[in-house]
């Protein structure tokens, strides 16, 4: 039978390992959209922080990774950075989205869903 410490420290280290892949994909959207205002990287903040924030999203995966497993770690990555990545597009960058964008947006959300709540999602 498990305790009660043992299953506290079990849940800690899932939501720790949730909270870093948020963070890293944060940190992508972040790198991302820096990255278009870098201008091919002519300007030098939107290039420091499109370099920085990359860093910083592969090393928060790399935390995620812990208690993760790999596939559940990257396809919650780059499927809601896409999301996010063409919902910052939208509203900051005033770039079209049509029916077909919309709908491919909300399979990659219903993916990354099936993904995480019916897979064992964790490492080893």
């Amino acid at each position: 039978m498990v305790s009660l410490v043992t299953l506290l420290k079990l849940i800690l280290l899932k939501f720790m390992s949730y909270l870093y892949l948020a963070i890293a994909i944060v940190a992508e959207v972040i790198a991302t959209s820096a990255l278009k205002a870098s201008k091919e990287f002519q300007e030098w903040l939107p290039s420091l922080i499109a370099v920085i924030g990359y860093c910083a999203s592969f090393y928060f995966m790399t935390l995620a990774m812990r208690q993760l497993s790999i596939g559940v770690v990257y396809a919650s990555w780059s499927g809601l950075g896409i999301v996010l990545v063409a919902s910052v597009g939208y509203f900051y960058y005033n770039e079209p989205l049509n029916m077909a964008t919309i709908i491919g947006m909300l399979l990659i959300i219903a993916g990354v869903l099936i993904m995480n709540l019916c897979s064992n999602g964790t490492t080893g």
